[in-house]
């Protein structure tokens, strides 16, 4: 294989798609587009990966999708197939969202509280990747970890959990 297969897109399940659009718009400023109305809906954060020098590159930022779990879509059956249920318990995939520098961790893990998340935790250091964690569970059950840069030399504070 001389190119690799690429990830273009991660979907989220939802038994209310409009409302999960609407909560993710919300917290992280993202366009909402449903593709159609409550079928399927595409979150478009906006603008390009930056550059080294913090220019904007030609390269589009990755957007993110949330799918009804009564009725997967695409699908060959129009009727769609079970399981039709938001899983219940034990893990799932986790989405790391990098919060950007104009942007504050905590303004999104309030605002997420604020329209129905779980706070899972915050203020945890990771030495392994350099970064500040935080984390909700979304009304829909999936796991939302933020992400923030430390930095050469991170000062790390006092109230932070390492590993």
């Amino acid at each position: 294989m001389s190119y690799p297969n690429t990830l273009i897109f991660v979907d989220l399940a939802s038994d209310d798609p409009s409302a999960a659009g609407k909560f993710y718009a919300e917290v992280f400023g993202w366009t909402n587009e449903g593709r159609p109305e409550g079928v399927f809906h595409r979150l478009v954060p906006g603008q390009n990966f930056l550059n080294p020098d913090g220019s904007q590159s030609e390269i589009g930022n990755l957007h993110m999708g949330i799918f009804d779990a009564k009725n997967a879509r695409p699908h060959p059956d129009p009727d769609g197939v079970e399981p039709r249920a938001l899983s219940d318990g034990g893990r799932k995939a986790r989405i790391w969202v990098l919060v950007s520098d104009d942007d504050d961790y905590e303004r999104i893990l309030d605002k997420a509280v604020e329209l129905g998340a779980e706070l899972m935790w915050k203020n945890h250091y990771w030495k392994e990747f350099n970064g500040y964690n935080h984390a909700f569970r979304d009304p829909w059950g999936n796991e939302i970890v933020l992400w923030g840069k430390a930095g050469e030399n991170p000062d790390i504070p006092a109230d932070y959990t390492r590993e």
